[in-house]
Formats: C-alpha cells, structure tokens, sequence
C-alpha cells in the first residue's frame, strides 16, 4: 500500500491540480509523489541572518535583505526589451532590484513604502549593487523559520510565473511530507543501518529537504548517498549472479593452436599483464558460464594480441570468432594486422564492411552458415540480418562506447542453431575508466586491465608551447621529417560550427604548406566523403605524404609506425582523455615520439590542469581519473547513453569511498545471501525489485 501512494500522481497533492501537475512533468519530469520527494534540493541557505545593504560586497553568494521599497519603475518598450525595477532602501544604502522576466506576474506584488524582505545574488553595476530575479515577500507575513536551513530547488521560468519558484516547491514538499512522512518504507537491513549508524530512511528524506542543522543535513546526505549506490551495485552485481547460474557458456578448452602460434609465430614476448589477462579470460572460457568481461588497456599497450590469441582458443575448440569495429578504417586495421598471423597458422579470415561488394558479401555469409569462415572482422554490417553464423564462439567488440547495447546484443543471436549457448564476449576499450566509474558502469561485467607497455616502447615525449614560440615548433617537424619521420598536425573539431571549424583547418593547411613548401601533405577531414578520407589516409600510410593535417577523425584511426609526432593545436579546446587518444596514435615505432600541444596565452584553470597533466605523465589510468574530477561523469563518453547514472545525490569522482563501501557491503549480503530470501533481507528485496521493474533490462548484454 505504501509503494502505491507513492505512484500517487502529482495532480492529487494539495496544492497542485490539474495545470500545475503538467507543468511540473513538462518542466521537471516530475509526475509523481515519489518523483517530488525525490526531487532534492541542490543547496540550503541560511536564512535567520540579515544583512545591512552597506555591508554588500562582491564576494557575498547569495544575501538577505530588509528593507523598505522607495521606487517602483518600468523601463524600455518591447517584450524583449522592457524590465522592471524596484529600489531597496535600509538605514545604511540603497540596492536596486531588476526583474527581466515574469513582470506582470511580480509588479502588482511591489508597494512604495512597504517593508521587504529580498533574498539573491548581489552584482555591482557602476556604483550601485543590483538583485536580478530577487525572492521577495512582504515583512508583515514573512514567518520566522522553523530551520535555519532553506532549501533551494531547481526550477524554471515558467513554474516560476505559476508561483512554483523554490520556495512554492518547498511548500508542495511540505504538504506531501505531512501526509507522507509515516508511509516512506525503509529500504535498508537494519544490520546495515546498525553498522553505519544511519538514520532511518523517512527521518533521512525529511532532514534533507528541512534540516534541523547542518548535522541532521550530512547524516541525511551520508545516508541517501550510500543508498544510491549500494542499489546500483546491488542491481549490476544481482544480474550478474543470476546470469552467470543461468546462462551456460561454451567450454573452451582446448589450446593446441595457441601453443603453436606461441611457439612459432608470435612476434615479441608478451607483456606480464597481457600473460596475467590471457589467463583471466581462459579461466572464463572454461568455466562453462557465458564470459562477459571488459579488457580495459591504453592504447598500444596490446590488446588486440590478447584478443587474436583468444580467438585461437575458440577456434581450436570447433568455434568461430569474430571482431566488431566502431570504423572501417578501424576495421581495415584490425584485418591487415591479424590476417598476417592468421595465413600462417592457415585459418581462414574475411572482411565485412559497409563498402564490401554484393558478391564477396555472398561468398562471406556461405562461409560463416558452413563454419568455414573461421574469424570475421567488420563493423555495424556484422549485426545485418544475412550474417548468420555456424557456430559463434567469441565476439570481440573495440571501443564498446561507440556501440549502442541493443546493437551488441544482435550480436547474441547470430548462431543458425538456437540450441547454441551465447557466445563469449570479450569488450575491449583504449579509454582507460577510473576504478569507480568502471565499478558503477559496468559493474556486472568482470575487468580484465592491461596496465604495461611492451618492452622497448620508449615514452612518448610531451611538450607544450604558445602560439608565439610556433616557428620554433616548426624548425622541430622540418628535423623530424628530414630524419625520414612523418607528422600529424591536428585541428579542434567543435561541432556547433562546423563552417569556422572547416575555415580553421583549411587556414592551418595553408600555413603549413606554406611552412613546408617542399613536402606532400595530406588533409582529412569530417566533411569529406568516406573514399576520398581513405585515400588520404593511404597516401599518409604508404610514406607518399610526411604530414597529416586532420580534425580528430585520426582519434580512432589508422596505425603509422613512421609517424612519430603529434602537433595539437589549439590544445586547450580538447578534453583530456581526447588529447591522450591523439597522442596515442604516435609512439607506435622504436623511434623517440613527441607531442606537441600548442596553445594561446589565455588559459583557464583547468585549461592549464589539462596542458599540465599530459605534460607530466602518460598514464591513461591517471589521466582518466583527473579528467573524472574536472567534467563529471556525465560528459565521459558513453556514459550518457548508459542510463545507469541515474544518481541524484551521488558524484562518482567525489565519493569514491562510499561508493566503495557500498559496492562491499553489496558484494558481502550477496555472499550471504545470495537470494535475498532471509527475512532481514525483505526491504532490501523489495526496494530492488521495484528498480527492476522500471525498464527493460539490458544488463545480460555486455
């Protein structure tokens, strides 16, 4: 009964009705009881104190104020341009308020004479400090309030114009908690609450929308916090028992193809950590579970080796294998490098791209029905309906964030035999995740990481310079170039201007043939049609052109040995991982690598933390973590799309220690019980499965 009254919608609150209600779902999403409990305030503010006006400095946040209004005035015509002023006076000065928006809504509310109360952000304008869009209300029903913490919460213009500004929220808040507060079941164990002291759950959601003081307010916020989290674990680690007990996997044994592959034709020794994942992922194929698992690894640190030996695995236990790309480019790279190997060991192999002809697509799908076709690379053209296989025993898919999940899990049903157990699934990613974000994202996948570079993989060398010191720079690529090296020379792509970006790369191919008027340069850019972005790329590859002017198209992109530096320009517009993506695609030779980031003088704070880190160290892992702290979650890529960061209180990259202790105390009551059958255990199963119940569950597929 007590879930149901939360499903409660929003129109049947006291205070809302019909209009109100489809304001709030258009505005804010929200439609029901739950969804405006949940609706949290983003900061709480004092408001026992007052300020005296002249007492305003610039570095006051947010003030309130008291005081009489002397002026009332509408200035300029239009509905653009039109705004209404107010002017605020108390013993010690004078502030103006400023109204941009909702005009009509506020003015009848203004009264020379009255006594005020004013709350904002003060601003100096000339002499005079101004309030844009103040709260405001008489002093004759200003209530003293019970908490010396207001909340504040989101809203928009036009809730506000409907009276539903952050303190109409509070106010429907209220109402709810008063009819509501007695019916909040607990979510937790009581063992779990006895051990880290929280409060109880309606206590917890109360204090955080009207704390009593700023103790109540972290006991409030410790509590929900780790709740968060703990049931995102709970969920992700859950799936994971249930699909390891119930999806049988393949057992791939058998390694005679390896040993000889290993023995005869590898061409250098493996790194330590490629040894200890190899391990990992062959413990999995022989388990008779289905593997899902993330090789996580920077790039060039040998990933597709692993992956290849792998596939040989597969192979040599009567299955087929194969290799999904987010590119063609990508694609075509992966094929040229493993063909090689796979010739040698006499297995066969294809390519199946967008661009492959009608008649080898044909020769292609026969091969794969018949179990002929031993490994296939392609991309997007792999999940085509016609592409069915005899007996799919592992599928391999590079940098997984460039795929949606519902493409990856087409990839689940492509054996002709539905009697068939899914394939293995080995996920594979250059964009090295923090510990944490991987804990939250792919929680319900094991992770495999590679964290050592081959031996003789000397550092890549990083430097930065400003626009000033460009001739430098240049003198630099002309050495290199005579020393028979190649240069990547790239160029921002932001996407709201493709035209001035387009002019800026077109500019800086000019000077750079200008510079280097004696050398054949190539140009790739988004705007190009694919055939003739190959092309470029050929030229570059064959040695036939020594410098590669790009946008980050080469970010994914093709293997050049020879090219042995990176110029970033305008470094300062990129985002850390991306700037490590870039510089990965040199150092691929045994020559010294080098990049170069080139920036103008004004730089922002963590303008400067970017140019500083990738100059200082190369480690992805590291790099990944900063990069964490300075965008948040949300921006990294494919995590958006992922849907599990729901988090309403949470921030990964701040608290990393509860999220730890969550995903522990998740990992010890699953150990316990592994079902959540105990009667203890009953609000916590409850909760679970109404999370489950709210979408399709995607968790199976990698």
């Amino acid at each position: 009964m007590q879930t149901y009254f939360f499903d409660t919608k929003l129109e049947y609150l006291k205070g809302v009705g019909t209009q109100k209600a489809n304001l709030l779902g258009l505005e804010l999403q929200l439609f029901t009881f739950a969804d405006l409990l949940t609706h949290y305030p983003f900061r709480h503010e004092d408001r026992t104190k007052f300020y005296n006006i002249g007492e305003i400095t610039e570095d006051y946040p947010y003030v309130q104020l008291k005081g009489k209004i002397i002026e009332v005035q509408l200035v300029g015509s239009g509905e653009k341009k039109k705004r209404l002023t107010a002017k605020l006076q108390d013993d010690t000065g004078i502030v103006e308020l400023v109204w941009f928006q909702g005009i009509q809504w506020v003015q009848p509310k203004l009264k020379k004479g009255y006594e005020y109360i004013v709350f904002g952000k003060p601003q100096l304008f000339g002499r005079i400090f101004n309030i844009a869009h103040p709260e405001i209300e008489l002093f004759l029903e200003h209530k003293t309030p019970e908490t010396a913490l207001s909340p504040v919460y989101s809203t928009t213009e036009k809730l506000k114009k409907r009276g539903l500004d952050s303190k109409g929220i509070g106010i429907l808040v209220k109402n709810l908690l008063e009819i509501g507060y007695d019916k909040i079941p607990e979510t937790l164990s009581n063992e779990i609450i006895a051990k880290y002291k929280f409060i109880p759950k309606n206590e917890a959601i109360k204090q955080m929308h009207f704390p009593q003081n700023p103790k109540k307010l972290h006991q409030a916020v410790r509590r929900l916090k780790f709740e968060e989290f703990f049931f995102i674990q709970l969920k992700l680690l859950w799936q994971k028992t249930v699909r390891q007990h119930t999806h049988q996997g393949q057992i791939l044994k058998s390694t005679a193809l390896l040993t000889q592959f290993y023995n005869n034709h590898l061409p250098f020794d493996l790194t330590n950590a490629q040894k200890r994942v190899i391990k990992e992922i062959y413990k999995d194929l022989c388990s008779g579970k289905q593997m899902n698992r993330l090789l996580q690894g920077d790039v060039g640190s040998g990933k597709t080796m692993v992956a290849f030996i792998c596939m040989l695995i597969a192979i040599d236990n009567g299955t087929q294998a194969c290799l999904m790309a987010p590119t063609e480019i990508l694609a075509e790279q992966h094929y040229n490098g493993l063909k090689e190997y796979a010739d040698k060991l006499k297995i066969t192999i294809a390519k199946l791209t967008g661009s492959s002809k009608t008649s080898e697509r044909k020769i292609i799908h026969q091969m794969l029905r018949q179990g002929d076709l031993k490994i296939i690379i392609g991309t997007h053209a792999l999940i085509e309906e016609d592409v069915v296989f005899h007996n799919l025993g592992l599928c391999v898919i590079d940098e997984q964030h460039r795929f949606g999940v519902a493409q990856r899990a087409a990839l689940w049903k492509k054996n002709e035999s539905k009697e068939l157990p899914p394939p293995h699934v080995l996920v594979m990613t250059a964009t090295p995740i923090p510990r944490t974000l991987a804990m939250t994202l792919y929680g319900d996948l094991d992770v495999s990481t590679i964290d050592e570079l081959p031996a003789g993989r000397k550092p890549i060398q990083t430097m930065h310079f400003y626009d000033a010191n460009r001739l430098k720079v240049f003198g630099f690529l002309r050495k290199q170039i005579q020393l028979g090296r190649q240069v990547y020379i790239v160029y921002p792509l932001i996407e709201e201007s493709e035209a001035l970006d387009y002019k800026n790369l077109m500019d800086g191919y000019e000077s750079i043939a200008r510079a280097f008027p004696e050398y054949p340069i190539s140009i790739v850019h988004g705007q190009m049609k694919p055939q003739d972005k190959d092309f470029e790329m050929q030229r570059f590859v064959k040695n036939e052109t020594k410098i590669m002017v790009a946008t980050t198209v080469i970010e994914v992109g093709v293997n050049v040995p020879n090219a042995s530096v990176m110029v970033i320009e305008d470094a300062q517009r990129f985002g850390l991982s991306q700037l490590h993506q870039l510089r990965g695609r040199v150092g691929r030779g045994a020559e010294q690598s080098y990049c170069i980031l080139i920036t103008n003088y004004k730089l922002s704070k963590e303008g400067k933390i970017r140019i500083d880190t990738m100059v200082r160290t190369s480690n992805g892992f590291e790099i990944a973590d900063i990069d964490l702290k300075l965008r948040g979650p949300g921006d990294l890529d494919g995590t958006q799309q992922s849907g599990v960061l729901d988090l309403r209180l949470g921030d990964i990259a701040k608290d990393q220690i509860i999220l730890q202790e969550a995903r522990k105390t998740a990992e010890e009551l699953l150990d316990k019980d592994p079902n959540l059958a105990l009667p203890e255990n009953v609000f916590i199963k409850r909760h679970l499965t109404s999370i489950q119940q709210g979408g399709k569950v995607w968790s199976r597929i990698s």
